[in-house]
């Protein structure tokens, strides 16, 4: 059965280019839907879903956005009205991968539609700014973005191989099938570097026992996406050993994934094992863009760009307070789990950042603020160590068991 790509753009502005892109997807194989969200002129072929169709689905007043001189409502608008068609078309089986071209306004709207499709649907943004900082267009979705080098105007040299090589990367992602295999239940779990011996110690342990693991960088826009796909209902349970992105919300650090890290899996009933792993350190960049607040504090040099910060008490009782305020909220099995002997691999007897204070600073927080019926589970090892990687794997097992045989 053959593919469709949904072809989604301005094509009043970029029609020309928009036919070429999809005269280029048609010969490659695949079928092409075209949305308009263009508002000012006509468009310069006759879409499959029209731009007031997109415009209703926003809530907007495509008369009104036609003078040009609401162009931020207008945007707002027909992003809006693009995810709800977007989302729409795939509901209902007639969207198998989606490709968009344009500038920064155009990559804003078609993002907006892209981010409502499920991790895997094939999602391509060809787009001006591309080649840099796209994480706010991205979010927490797998969205590829191909710089379109020139601005998307026009046919030139330039344009033309990025045009053709843009349909043909979006056929071959409807196209492609990833081989069958088994599909084990998924549990998430959270890593840094270092955290990296007791998460592969734990991941072994797990798969093991017939789960996928999949594991997520706690780099801030790792931590968002875990928990989404968590919101989504993709695992059977968490361990959460790293929740190091709290350092970074707390001490205003590069790596922070916002305040309400650590909620998702407990207010989702998903059972969760949550650990204060690395929450010794608050992430910057280089050495001279650490902020003068810290001059005198404990730093540590991880690589040219990325300067590791140690938490003090004060830190640490506030990063413990917030980890019990995720537990508390819990709809469903939630555990902690305390490594006495340092949580993280520089926080270990002798190690740059080991300090006993701060450390349980941040567990004294923890016993204080939870409820008396989450049980917290105080291990005499270093986080990295095997037994309390292992004791970590065990315990979710029996919670997710438990569950399970509770809804069954």
């Amino acid at each position: 059965m053959s593919k469709t790509v949904v072809l989604a753009g301005a094509l009043d502005t970029k029609g020309a280019e928009f036919d070429y892109v999809r005269q280029a997807i048609l010969r490659a194989g695949p079928q092409v839907l075209t949305v308009d969200f263009g508002v000012l002129g006509e468009p310069a072929f006759r879409p499959d879903v029209g731009r007031d169709e997109v415009a209703r689905a926003g809530s907007g007043d495509l008369e009104r956005w036609r003078s040009g001189a609401h162009k931020d409502e207008a945007m707002a608008g027909m992003a809006a009205g693009l995810a709800v068609v977007v989302r729409r078309l795939f509901d209902e089986g007639r969207l198998d991968g989606i490709l968009a071209m344009g500038g920064s306004g155009g990559t804003s709207i078609a993002t907006t539609a892209m981010r409502t499709l499920p991790v895997g649907v094939p999602k391509l943004m060809v787009s001006t700014v591309g080649g840099g900082d796209v994480s706010a267009y991205a979010g927490t979705k797998d969205i590829t973005f191909m710089p379109s080098i020139v601005d998307v105007a026009g046919f030139n040299r330039i344009s033309r191989r990025i045009y053709s090589n843009a349909a043909g990367a979006i056929a071959g992602m409807v196209a492609a099938e990833p081989p069958a295999a088994a599909q084990a239940p998924m549990i998430a779990a959270s890593m840094f570097g270092n955290t990296t011996t007791a998460v592969d110690f734990a991941r072994a342990r797990l798969e093991r026992e017939g789960y996928e693991v999949l594991v997520f960088h706690a780099t801030g826009t790792g931590g968002r996406t875990m928990e989404d796909l968590v919101r989504d209902g993709y695992f059977e349970g968490v361990l959460d050993l790293t929740t190091t992105e709290l350092a970074d919300e707390v001490c205003g650090g590069v790596m922070s994934a916002g305040p309400d890290r650590g909620q998702a899996a407990p207010a989702s009933g998903v059972p969760a094992v949550l650990v204060p792993g690395c929450v010794d350190m608050a992430n910057f960049g280089a050495p001279d863009t650490m902020p003068a607040r810290y001059a005198g504090r404990r730093l540590y040099k991880w690589n040219p760009n990325v300067t590791l910060l140690r938490t003090n008490v004060a830190e640490n009782e506030r990063i413990g307070e917030m980890l019990a305020d995720a537990a508390n909220a819990a709809t469903g099995p939630v555990a902690i789990l305390l490594p006495l002997r340092g949580v993280s691999m520089l926080d270990s007897p002798g190690g740059e950042f080991w300090d006993p204070a701060a450390d349980h600073a941040c567990f004294r927080a923890l016993h204080s603020h939870l409820k008396l019926s989450v049980p917290v589970h105080e291990i005499d090892a270093n986080i990295n160590d095997e037994a309390f990687a292992q004791r970590a794997a065990d315990l979710l097992l029996d919670m997710v068991r438990q569950h399970s045989e509770k809804r069954k």
